[in-house]
């Protein structure tokens, strides 16, 4: 069976390119499986996720400008050109299953250039706030919303990361496959630091201010702990967080850029923090666990409850409430009995989203559309 997976890029670091390069290495140790990689603008960098030779990867080199809308006369220019390459592409390599892991232009255009081939479109990020907000929404946006629920219908099948987002898809084709990891057993005995770490892209949806302004509550409590924010994103977002830190006068809290090596830092660390304002399928969360390290979240919509168990292996905060969530944050950091039962229910609670068994829900769902 050929299968390709088709997004933008594969060089800069974040939840999407995570589990695009975990399942393009898993299903290329098959030999019943032949993997392709198309991406439209890797720009010649290397990829920020190892990803196996096994895998074939094609770049289409449209490299359209992401500052502007893609109706922008630089980036619409590109659209006609886009459209022949991706299907000369597929019709070059005949895949059995496309799979469509971003949401970007082409998102419109895939189901009418694919004849003959089934496809997915995999969802990564939640509909919530949309929907909510969708009947204030200018007639534009209502009617693309519209749009968007009949090309979906295109498709073969929909993904989506939990069962609380089905219910914002219209189409019947919709299923849930949630992220997955790989889950490995660690004998060693782990060496905790006095560190709460957060990871993410530098962006607004990620609300690390309201980090910052939790930890700013109780930081003087604790002057031998520190907060470590890791990730990298929007450069004027992360320059207001760095001087919101030094307006509040936040000691012990440091934005450290991007690292390809977050498992290492959360096995070193004593608390993962999430203060996010919407999450579908964190990555992250699913690392913790698997590191056995105790987690604090906002209950946001909807990813976090549907891994995290409440009070078992973390923390559920009620959404948006700093104060709540300083508290808590305090009790976990001075009570290490507690950490230590969560750290043992994590590593017992993650193995339900073992790859082995995820993986599985993916090639049932590639053989059932043979």
């Amino acid at each position: 069976m050929k299968i390709v997976y088709y997004t933008d890029q594969v060089y800069l670091h974040g939840g999407i390119e995570k589990v695009l390069a975990q399942k393009l290495n898993y299903f290329s140790n098959f030999p019943e499986f032949k993997v392709y990689l198309i991406t439209t603008e890797q720009k010649g960098q290397p990829y920020c996720y190892p990803i196996s030779k096994r895998v074939t990867h094609y770049d289409l080199g449209v490299n359209y400008s992401r500052t502007k809308s893609y109706f922008h006369p630089v980036n619409f220019k590109k659209v006609p050109s886009h459209l022949i390459k991706i299907r000369n592409k597929l019709k070059e390599i005949k895949p059995d299953v496309l799979i469509v892991c971003n949401f970007a232009f082409d998102f419109y255009f895939i189901p009418f250039i694919s004849k003959g081939i089934k496809t997915i479109k995999e969802y990564h990020s939640s509909r919530y706030y949309y929907s909510k907000e969708l009947p204030s929404r200018s007639f534009l946006s209502r009617l693309f919303f519209k749009l968007n629920r009949l090309i979906e219908k295109r498709y073969t099948h929909i993904v989506v990361l939990n069962k609380d987002e089905k219910k914002y898809y219209a189409a019947k084709n919709c299923v849930v496959i949630s992220n997955s990891i790989k889950v490995a057993i660690n004998t060693n005995k782990l060496v905790r630091n006095n560190v709460i770490i957060a990871a993410g892209r530098i962006a607004l949806v990620k609300q690390f201010d309201h980090l910052i302004k939790a930890w700013s509550l109780i930081a003087n409590k604790f002057p031998h702990w520190e907060v470590h924010i890791y990730g990298e994103g929007d450069k004027v977002l992360s320059s207001e967080l760095q001087q919101f830190i030094k307006e509040l006068k936040v000691p012990n809290i440091k934005l450290m850029g991007a690292t390809s090596h977050l498992n290492v830092k959360m096995k070193e660390a004593s608390i993962y923090a999430m203060t996010s304002k919407t999450e579908c399928f964190p990555m992250v969360l699913l690392e913790s666990l698997s590191c056995g390290l105790p987690i604090i979240s906002y209950n946001c919509p909807f990813g976090p409850k549907n891994i995290i168990t409440d009070k078992k292996d973390g923390i559920l905060v009620n959404h948006n409430n700093i104060d709540t969530f300083a508290s808590e944050l305090a009790k976990l950091i001075k009570n290490i009995e507690l950490r230590k039962m969560m750290e043992i229910n994590a590593k017992k609670n993650v193995k339900r989203f073992d790859e082995n068994i995820v993986m599985q829900q993916w090639i049932q769902l590639f053989k059932s559309i043979d």
